[in-house]
């Protein structure tokens, strides 16, 4: 019975992720407006009921690959080995999705996808919502493990401040490939980004831009 279960849930995961890629690429060919979810069933020769079973609006389909990595970070932070912290857990996949950028295909379809984005207040809308919705599974998910409250405010300054990162990381890749940057040195500058943003949660936030006499703040690197 597990077994059959597990090859409906892989199957379903299949599906889900045909369907988002499917129209990933509709979306790269005509733009987010032109594009029906009657078009993306038909490309992904599914019904359009099924395409709403995995994707409730034509927006989260859009963030398809958006909600795949987000419930990525949840998992890892879930999975994590005994004695690795929460922060490590967190960091270690968005520091590793840098190396992506190492290919000038993926920027172009970061690039496609920002100009879609920049242009739509609907898709600007529902990523930030998405991007709440995840905070909150994550501040639950620790609150949960510390034996606190869903509401304990512990929980939910860690869950935003790391999300907060994750979510600055990816406005600044699309800001730098707007701007023309590709490659390895988009690689290696999203990955000094990540890495100097954790290392800061990571050794806290009390002697960051601490305000001098005269009132000029300090950055402590």
């Amino acid at each position: 019975m597990a077994i059959e279960l597990g090859r409906r849930e892989r199957k379903k995961e299949q599906t889900r992720r045909l369907i988002f890629e499917v129209a990933a690429r509709l979306f790269g060919q005509k733009g987010f407006d032109a594009v029906t979810v009657a078009q993306v069933a038909a490309a992904a020769d599914v019904s359009e009921p099924t395409v709403f079973n995995y994707f409730p609006t034509k927006e989260d389909l859009f963030f398809g690959g958006m909600t795949f990595f987000e419930e990525e970070l949840l998992r890892a932070v879930r999975e994590r080995p005994a004695g690795e912290s929460v922060i490590a857990a967190f960091s270690g996949p968005v520091v590793d999705g840098c190396r992506g950028l190492n290919d000038p295909a993926h920027a172009e379809v970061i690039a496609r996808a920002a100009r879609l984005i920049n242009g739509s207040e609907a898709l600007r809308v529902r990523e930030r919502e998405i991007a709440a919705g995840y905070t909150r599974r994550l501040a639950e998910q620790i609150a949960e493990e510390a034996g606190r409250s869903p509401e304990d405010a512990e929980a939910w300054g860690v869950a935003s401040a790391l999300m907060g990162v994750q979510r600055a990381l990816v406005l600044y890749v699309r800001t730098r490939v707007l701007a023309g940057d590709r490659g390895r040195p988009l690689a290696a500058s999203a990955r000094s980004q990540a890495n100097r943003a954790f290392a800061r949660l990571e050794h806290g936030f009390a002697g960051y831009c601490v305000a001098s006499p005269r009132g000029r703040k300090e950055v402590v690197k």
